[in-house]
Protein backbone atom coordinates (compact mmCIF):
# COMPACT_ATOMS: atom_id res chain seq x y z
CA UNK A 1 0.00 0.00 0.00
CA UNK A 2 1.44 3.34 -1.07
CA UNK A 3 1.05 6.23 1.36
CA UNK A 4 2.76 9.62 1.19
CA UNK A 5 2.22 13.32 1.65
CA UNK A 6 0.67 15.02 -1.37
CA UNK A 7 2.84 16.75 -3.94
CA UNK A 8 2.37 20.44 -4.66
CA UNK A 9 0.52 19.62 -7.88
CA UNK A 10 -1.84 17.31 -5.96
CA UNK A 11 -2.40 20.01 -3.34
CA UNK A 12 -3.34 22.44 -6.09
CA UNK A 13 -6.03 20.00 -7.28
CA UNK A 14 -7.00 18.63 -3.90
CA UNK A 15 -10.78 18.87 -4.18
CA UNK A 16 -10.78 16.95 -7.44
CA UNK A 17 -8.80 14.15 -5.78
CA UNK A 18 -11.18 14.03 -2.81
CA UNK A 19 -14.29 14.01 -5.00
CA UNK A 20 -12.75 11.06 -6.87
CA UNK A 21 -12.67 9.02 -3.64
CA UNK A 22 -14.88 5.90 -3.48
CA UNK A 23 -17.47 7.78 -1.38
CA UNK A 24 -17.73 10.60 -3.92
CA UNK A 25 -16.02 13.06 -1.61
CA UNK A 26 -17.22 14.91 1.45
CA UNK A 27 -17.20 18.65 2.04
CA UNK A 28 -15.54 18.09 5.44
CA UNK A 29 -12.52 16.76 3.51
CA UNK A 30 -12.31 19.88 1.34
CA UNK A 31 -9.25 22.12 1.18
CA UNK A 32 -11.48 25.08 2.07
CA UNK A 33 -12.42 23.62 5.45
CA UNK A 34 -8.80 22.64 6.01
CA UNK A 35 -7.70 26.24 5.40
CA UNK A 36 -10.32 27.51 7.85
CA UNK A 37 -9.18 25.05 10.50
CA UNK A 38 -5.57 26.05 9.91
CA UNK A 39 -6.49 29.49 11.23
CA UNK A 40 -7.81 27.98 14.48
CA UNK A 41 -4.69 26.08 15.48
CA UNK A 42 -4.85 22.92 13.39
CA UNK A 43 -2.01 21.90 11.08
CA UNK A 44 -3.19 20.41 7.80
CA UNK A 45 -1.75 17.21 6.41
CA UNK A 46 -2.77 16.03 2.94
CA UNK A 47 -1.90 12.43 2.16
CA UNK A 48 -2.38 10.23 -0.87
CA UNK A 49 -2.90 6.48 -0.76
CA UNK A 50 -3.75 3.80 -3.30
CA UNK A 51 -7.34 3.85 -2.01
CA UNK A 52 -8.16 7.51 -1.44
CA UNK A 53 -6.99 11.05 -0.81
CA UNK A 54 -7.15 11.95 2.87
CA UNK A 55 -7.36 15.38 4.52
CA UNK A 56 -5.99 15.28 8.06
CA UNK A 57 -6.31 17.93 10.75
CA UNK A 58 -3.38 17.70 13.17
CA UNK A 59 -2.87 19.05 16.69
CA UNK A 60 -0.01 18.55 19.13
CA UNK A 61 -1.05 17.54 22.64
CA UNK A 62 1.64 18.33 25.20
CA UNK A 63 3.04 15.18 26.79
CA UNK A 64 1.24 12.82 24.41
CA UNK A 65 2.12 13.67 20.82
CA UNK A 66 0.00 14.42 17.81
CA UNK A 67 -3.65 13.71 17.17
CA UNK A 68 -4.78 13.16 13.59
CA UNK A 69 -8.45 13.88 12.93
CA UNK A 70 -9.96 12.85 9.58
CA UNK A 71 -13.36 14.62 9.44
CA UNK A 72 -16.00 12.53 7.62
CA UNK A 73 -13.27 10.32 6.26
CA UNK A 74 -11.37 8.47 5.01
CA UNK A 75 -13.58 8.52 1.92
CA UNK A 76 -14.19 4.79 1.71
CA UNK A 77 -17.44 2.83 1.45
CA UNK A 78 -16.81 -0.42 3.32
CA UNK A 79 -15.06 -1.80 6.39
CA UNK A 80 -13.08 -4.03 4.04
CA UNK A 81 -11.58 -0.96 2.37
CA UNK A 82 -10.76 0.54 5.76
CA UNK A 83 -9.07 -2.69 6.78
CA UNK A 84 -6.77 -2.41 3.75
CA UNK A 85 -5.78 1.11 4.81
CA UNK A 86 -5.40 0.86 8.59
CA UNK A 87 -2.02 -0.82 9.10
CA UNK A 88 -0.26 1.33 6.52
CA UNK A 89 -1.90 4.47 7.92
CA UNK A 90 -0.93 3.52 11.50
CA UNK A 91 2.69 2.92 10.52
CA UNK A 92 2.84 6.21 8.62
CA UNK A 93 1.26 8.06 11.54
CA UNK A 94 3.66 6.47 14.05
CA UNK A 95 6.62 7.71 12.03
CA UNK A 96 5.13 11.21 12.23
CA UNK A 97 4.73 11.26 16.04
CA UNK A 98 1.00 10.52 16.14
CA UNK A 99 -0.62 8.65 19.06
CA UNK A 100 -4.25 8.57 17.83
CA UNK A 101 -6.10 8.82 14.52
CA UNK A 102 -9.76 9.77 14.79
CA UNK A 103 -11.83 8.76 11.75
CA UNK A 104 -15.45 9.33 10.66
CA UNK A 105 -16.17 7.41 7.45
CA UNK A 106 -19.81 7.54 6.39
CA UNK A 107 -20.58 3.88 6.96
CA UNK A 108 -24.11 2.91 7.97
CA UNK A 109 -24.45 2.15 11.66
CA UNK A 110 -25.40 -1.50 12.04
CA UNK A 111 -24.24 -4.43 14.15
CA UNK A 112 -22.03 -5.90 11.43
CA UNK A 113 -20.11 -2.72 10.66
CA UNK A 114 -19.60 -1.93 14.34
CA UNK A 115 -18.48 -5.47 15.14
CA UNK A 116 -16.10 -5.53 12.18
CA UNK A 117 -14.55 -2.20 13.18
CA UNK A 118 -14.15 -3.41 16.75
CA UNK A 119 -12.46 -6.57 15.46
CA UNK A 120 -9.95 -4.35 13.66
CA UNK A 121 -9.00 -2.86 17.03
CA UNK A 122 -10.82 0.45 16.54
CA UNK A 123 -12.45 2.11 19.55
CA UNK A 124 -15.86 3.79 19.36
CA UNK A 125 -15.62 7.48 20.26
CA UNK A 126 -18.04 10.37 20.71
CA UNK A 127 -19.41 11.83 17.44
CA UNK A 128 -17.85 15.11 16.34
CA UNK A 129 -19.70 16.19 13.22
CA UNK A 130 -23.38 17.09 13.57
CA UNK A 131 -24.60 14.63 10.94
CA UNK A 132 -23.66 11.29 12.48
CA UNK A 133 -27.45 10.90 12.37
CA UNK A 134 -29.21 12.79 9.63
CA UNK A 135 -31.89 13.00 6.94
CA UNK A 136 -30.79 12.69 3.32
CA UNK A 137 -32.99 13.67 0.38
CA UNK A 138 -32.67 11.89 -2.96
CA UNK A 139 -32.53 14.61 -5.62
CA UNK A 140 -31.91 12.33 -8.58
CA UNK A 141 -35.65 12.27 -9.36
CA UNK A 142 -37.66 14.77 -11.40
CA UNK A 143 -38.50 17.93 -9.40
CA UNK A 144 -42.24 17.23 -9.54
CA UNK A 145 -41.65 13.72 -8.21
CA UNK A 146 -39.53 15.11 -5.38
CA UNK A 147 -42.40 17.40 -4.40
CA UNK A 148 -44.89 14.53 -4.58
CA UNK A 149 -42.66 12.36 -2.39
CA UNK A 150 -42.47 14.96 0.38
CA UNK A 151 -44.63 14.23 3.44
CA UNK A 152 -47.99 15.99 3.30
CA UNK A 153 -47.06 18.31 6.18
CA UNK A 154 -44.08 19.68 4.28
CA UNK A 155 -46.03 20.19 1.04
CA UNK A 156 -48.72 22.08 2.97
CA UNK A 157 -46.14 24.28 4.74
CA UNK A 158 -44.44 25.21 1.45
CA UNK A 159 -47.73 26.13 -0.23
CA UNK A 160 -48.99 27.97 2.85
CA UNK A 161 -45.88 30.16 2.97
CA UNK A 162 -46.26 31.03 -0.70
CA UNK A 163 -49.90 31.97 -0.18
CA UNK A 164 -48.91 34.16 2.77
CA UNK A 165 -46.47 36.10 0.59
CA UNK A 166 -43.16 34.70 1.82
CA UNK A 167 -40.36 35.48 -0.63
CA UNK A 168 -37.22 33.32 -0.80
CA UNK A 169 -33.98 34.41 -2.45
CA UNK A 170 -30.46 33.30 -3.24
CA UNK A 171 -28.52 36.33 -1.95
CA UNK A 172 -25.05 37.75 -2.28
CA UNK A 173 -22.66 36.94 0.59
CA UNK A 174 -22.03 40.61 1.32
CA UNK A 175 -21.38 41.98 4.81
CA UNK A 176 -25.02 42.91 5.37
CA UNK A 177 -26.43 39.53 4.41
CA UNK A 178 -23.77 37.64 6.35
CA UNK A 179 -24.62 39.66 9.45
CA UNK A 180 -28.33 38.99 8.92
CA UNK A 181 -27.59 35.27 8.77
CA UNK A 182 -25.42 35.42 11.88
CA UNK A 183 -28.21 37.20 13.75
CA UNK A 184 -30.77 34.60 12.68
CA UNK A 185 -28.56 31.77 13.94
CA UNK A 186 -28.00 33.57 17.23
CA UNK A 187 -31.75 33.98 17.73
CA UNK A 188 -32.43 30.34 16.88
CA UNK A 189 -29.79 28.98 19.24
CA UNK A 190 -30.61 31.25 22.17
CA UNK A 191 -31.47 29.26 25.29
CA UNK A 192 -30.75 25.93 23.56
CA UNK A 193 -28.21 23.36 24.69
CA UNK A 194 -26.28 23.65 21.44
CA UNK A 195 -22.78 25.08 21.32
CA UNK A 196 -22.29 27.54 18.50
CA UNK A 197 -19.19 29.23 17.17
CA UNK A 198 -18.52 32.95 17.03
CA UNK A 199 -20.18 35.15 14.42
CA UNK A 200 -16.76 35.90 12.93
CA UNK A 201 -16.08 32.17 12.49
CA UNK A 202 -19.40 31.66 10.71
CA UNK A 203 -18.95 34.68 8.45
CA UNK A 204 -15.41 33.62 7.51
CA UNK A 205 -16.69 30.10 6.82
CA UNK A 206 -19.55 31.30 4.60
CA UNK A 207 -17.34 33.74 2.69
CA UNK A 208 -14.62 31.14 2.13
CA UNK A 209 -17.01 28.63 0.60
CA UNK A 210 -18.99 31.11 -1.49
CA UNK A 211 -15.74 32.56 -2.86
CA UNK A 212 -14.81 29.01 -3.96
CA UNK A 213 -18.27 28.51 -5.52
CA UNK A 214 -18.94 25.69 -3.05
CA UNK A 215 -21.53 27.46 -0.93
CA UNK A 216 -24.64 29.61 -1.22
CA UNK A 217 -26.67 31.79 1.13
CA UNK A 218 -30.47 31.88 1.02
CA UNK A 219 -32.86 34.16 2.90
CA UNK A 220 -36.64 34.16 3.33
CA UNK A 221 -38.49 37.46 3.70
CA UNK A 222 -41.85 38.61 4.97
CA UNK A 223 -42.24 41.71 2.83
CA UNK A 224 -38.78 43.28 3.30
CA UNK A 225 -37.95 41.70 6.66
CA UNK A 226 -35.61 38.66 6.68
CA UNK A 227 -37.18 35.95 8.81
CA UNK A 228 -35.19 32.79 7.95
CA UNK A 229 -31.84 31.90 6.45
CA UNK A 230 -29.90 28.87 5.29
CA UNK A 231 -26.34 28.27 4.15
CA UNK A 232 -25.80 25.32 1.81
CA UNK A 233 -22.62 23.58 0.66
CA UNK A 234 -22.19 21.79 -2.67
CA UNK A 235 -19.35 19.33 -3.24
CA UNK A 236 -19.38 17.07 -6.27
CA UNK A 237 -22.83 15.51 -6.49
CA UNK A 238 -23.63 16.11 -2.83
CA UNK A 239 -25.11 19.05 -0.96
CA UNK A 240 -25.18 19.77 2.77
CA UNK A 241 -27.46 22.07 4.76
CA UNK A 242 -24.69 23.56 6.88
CA UNK A 243 -26.37 26.34 8.88
CA UNK A 244 -29.86 27.66 9.43
CA UNK A 245 -31.71 30.15 11.56
CA UNK A 246 -34.95 32.06 11.90
CA UNK A 247 -36.25 35.08 13.76
CA UNK A 248 -38.17 34.68 16.98
CA UNK A 249 -39.84 38.07 16.65
CA UNK A 250 -42.05 37.10 13.73
CA UNK A 251 -42.74 33.43 13.16
CA UNK A 252 -44.61 32.67 9.94
CA UNK A 253 -45.72 29.12 9.31
CA UNK A 254 -43.88 27.42 6.48
CA UNK A 255 -41.18 30.05 5.87
CA UNK A 256 -38.30 27.65 6.55
CA UNK A 257 -39.98 24.93 4.49
CA UNK A 258 -40.39 27.31 1.55
CA UNK A 259 -36.75 28.30 1.88
CA UNK A 260 -35.65 24.68 1.76
CA UNK A 261 -37.81 24.07 -1.31
CA UNK A 262 -36.13 26.99 -3.07
CA UNK A 263 -32.78 25.40 -2.17
CA UNK A 264 -33.88 22.02 -3.52
CA UNK A 265 -34.90 23.61 -6.84
CA UNK A 266 -31.54 25.41 -6.97
CA UNK A 267 -29.65 22.19 -6.21
CA UNK A 268 -31.51 20.42 -9.01
CA UNK A 269 -30.26 23.11 -11.40
CA UNK A 270 -26.73 22.22 -10.23
CA UNK A 271 -27.32 18.53 -10.95
CA UNK A 272 -26.84 17.63 -7.29
CA UNK A 273 -27.95 14.06 -6.52
CA UNK A 274 -28.32 14.06 -2.73
CA UNK A 275 -29.00 16.65 -0.05
CA UNK A 276 -27.91 16.03 3.53
CA UNK A 277 -30.05 18.07 5.95
CA UNK A 278 -27.18 17.63 8.41
CA UNK A 279 -28.19 16.46 11.81
CA UNK A 280 -31.08 14.88 13.74
CA UNK A 281 -31.43 12.76 16.86
CA UNK A 282 -30.60 9.07 16.21
CA UNK A 283 -33.36 7.07 14.54
CA UNK A 284 -34.27 5.31 17.80
CA UNK A 285 -34.75 8.68 19.56
CA UNK A 286 -36.34 10.70 16.77
CA UNK A 287 -39.73 10.67 18.56
CA UNK A 288 -38.27 11.39 21.99
CA UNK A 289 -39.59 14.83 22.93
CA UNK A 290 -37.02 15.10 25.72
CA UNK A 291 -34.09 14.84 23.31
CA UNK A 292 -32.33 18.25 23.08
CA UNK A 293 -32.50 18.12 19.27
CA UNK A 294 -36.10 16.93 19.02
CA UNK A 295 -37.29 20.14 17.32
CA UNK A 296 -34.49 19.98 14.76
CA UNK A 297 -35.40 16.38 13.97
CA UNK A 298 -39.08 17.26 13.69
CA UNK A 299 -38.35 19.87 11.02
CA UNK A 300 -35.96 17.73 8.98
CA UNK A 301 -38.08 14.57 9.05
CA UNK A 302 -40.92 16.65 7.63
CA UNK A 303 -38.99 16.32 4.34
CA UNK A 304 -38.14 12.63 4.69
CA UNK A 305 -39.23 10.34 7.52
CA UNK A 306 -36.15 8.12 7.23
CA UNK A 307 -33.24 8.93 9.56
CA UNK A 308 -29.85 7.65 8.46
CA UNK A 309 -27.48 6.69 11.28
CA UNK A 310 -23.77 6.59 10.47
CA UNK A 311 -21.17 4.90 12.68
CA UNK A 312 -19.89 8.24 13.99
CA UNK A 313 -16.28 8.54 15.16
CA UNK A 314 -13.76 5.78 15.85
CA UNK A 315 -10.24 5.92 17.25
CA UNK A 316 -7.32 4.14 15.63
CA UNK A 317 -4.79 3.59 18.43
CA UNK A 318 -1.26 4.30 17.24
CA UNK A 319 0.59 4.52 20.58
CA UNK A 320 -1.16 2.55 23.32
CA UNK A 321 0.31 4.19 26.49
CA UNK A 322 -0.43 7.72 25.29
CA UNK A 323 -3.88 6.69 24.12
CA UNK A 324 -4.75 5.30 27.56
CA UNK A 325 -3.95 8.68 29.13
CA UNK A 326 -5.90 10.51 26.43
CA UNK A 327 -8.91 8.25 26.70
CA UNK A 328 -8.99 8.30 30.52
CA UNK A 329 -8.48 12.00 31.26
CA UNK A 330 -6.69 13.81 28.42
CA UNK A 331 -9.55 14.35 26.03
CA UNK A 332 -11.90 15.40 28.82
CA UNK A 333 -9.39 17.97 30.11
CA UNK A 334 -8.78 19.36 26.61
CA UNK A 335 -12.52 19.72 25.97
CA UNK A 336 -12.99 21.64 29.22
CA UNK A 337 -9.93 23.78 28.62
CA UNK A 338 -11.15 24.90 25.19
CA UNK A 339 -14.72 25.40 26.38
CA UNK A 340 -14.10 27.24 29.66
CA UNK A 341 -10.78 29.01 29.02
CA UNK A 342 -10.57 29.57 25.27
CA UNK A 343 -14.37 29.82 24.81
CA UNK A 344 -14.32 27.75 21.64
CA UNK A 345 -14.61 24.19 20.38
CA UNK A 346 -11.58 21.89 20.24
CA UNK A 347 -12.53 20.21 16.95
Amino acid sequence: MTIRFASQQEKNNWNKLVIANPDGGNIAQSIELANIKAKTGWKIRLIVTDLCAVTIHERFILGLGKIWYIPKGPGLNTVSEIKLLIETLKEFAHKNGVFIIKIEPELIKNDKNMTDLSNLGLMLSRPIQANSSTVILNLSKDIDEIMTDLPQKSRYAINRAKRDGIITKLVEPNDNNLQIMANLISQTMANKSITIRSADYYKNFWKTFTDSDLGALFLAYDKSSPIAGAFVLVYGGKATYKDGGSTKDKTIYGASHALQWHIIEWLKSKDVKSYDLCGTPPAMEIDNKDHPHYGIGLFKTSFNKKVTDFIGAYDIIVRQPQYKVWNKIGERIIYRLYSLVFKKMFY
